[in-house]
């Protein structure tokens, strides 16, 4: 079926991912389920790869070059793509993304929780605190794929994000709200399978010992991309995927043409 959930764990490093997120690599260790490491584009801030996440583009060509850059948009991302081809889409996701793709700026009262099939984000919950729970962020998610039944559900948390700057990537908490993210998921993970939807889940961008990222090194550019999908072959591989080549595999599942601005990658080592 053409059906995805993308999972983007905002600041979630790939040595983190690989060592404290149990659930998910036992389903490496079972062959049911793949596992990468993705390079980061630059610059490693969080609104700039919102966008290279979802459209496929570098900042050089869309001009989302900081955090600073509050404005709609100017490519075609998968909200726009999987509407066009009539696939409905859904996004819990922190505010930004509502920015980048609905409207800008965004309204605290009249943009939480958006239903309009003819915008590009078609249904939306969207919250505006780094420290809004992940738990709650999943099951927002959940209530609208449930509602609406969307091909393409996007979810974006914060909790790692928000404990790498509170703490840093070599602290407990940091850790220790990555676990918390696999928890979840181990709830949530086999309803989606069993719903037929093919999962994706990614970080923008990781952390450094500082709290900090936005800089090249790899514990700040370096993130995990787990597949959970019949049509994807399992396994943990140690070849590299351009973070360019994530919004392109998206559309390879859903069935659909990537737009023209995106990267000719060849998905034949990845996918059946």
């Amino acid at each position: 079926m053409n059906k995805v959930i993308m999972v983007v764990i905002d600041g979630l490093q790939y040595n983190v991912a690989a060592t404290q997120m149990g659930f998910l690599n036992h389903l490496v260790e079972r062959n049911e389920a793949a596992f990468y490491k993705v390079k980061s584009e630059l610059p490693s801030m969080s609104r700039p790869l919102y966008e290279v996440l979802l459209t496929g583009t570098p900042a050089s060509v869309n001009g989302i070059t900081s955090n600073d850059s509050m404005r709609l948009s100017t490519q075609k991302s998968l909200f726009h793509l999987t509407k066009e081809n009539g696939l409905r889409n859904a996004a819990t996701a922190f505010y930004w993304v509502s920015e980048l793709y609905n409207r800008t700026p965004f309204d605290k009262v009249e943009d939480r929780q958006q239903a309009d099939e003819t915008k590009a984000i078609q249904y939306g919950t969207f919250y505006f605190d780094d420290f809004y729970p992940d738990s709650h962020l999943l099951l927002d998610a959940e209530v609208l794929r449930r509602k609406h039944d969307p091909h393409f559900l996007y979810i974006h948390t914060m909790g790692v994000d928000n404990a790498g700057h509170l703490y840093g990537s070599d602290s407990k908490q940091y850790r220790k709200t990555a676990i918390n993210m696999d928890r979840y998921l181990a709830e949530l993970i086999p309803i989606w399978i069993k719903e037929g939807y093919h999962i994706v889940i990614t970080a923008d961008h990781g952390m450094n010992t500082d709290g900090e990222h936005g800089g090249t090194g790899s514990d700040e550019r370096d993130v995990p991309l787990f597949m959970i999908s019949e049509r994807v072959k399992p396994g943990c591989y140690e070849q590299v995927i351009p973070q360019l080549a994530i919004t392109p595999l998206i559309c390879k599942l859903l069935q659909i043409a990537p737009s023209e601005a995106m990267l000719d990658y060849d998905f034949s080592e990845l996918i059946r």
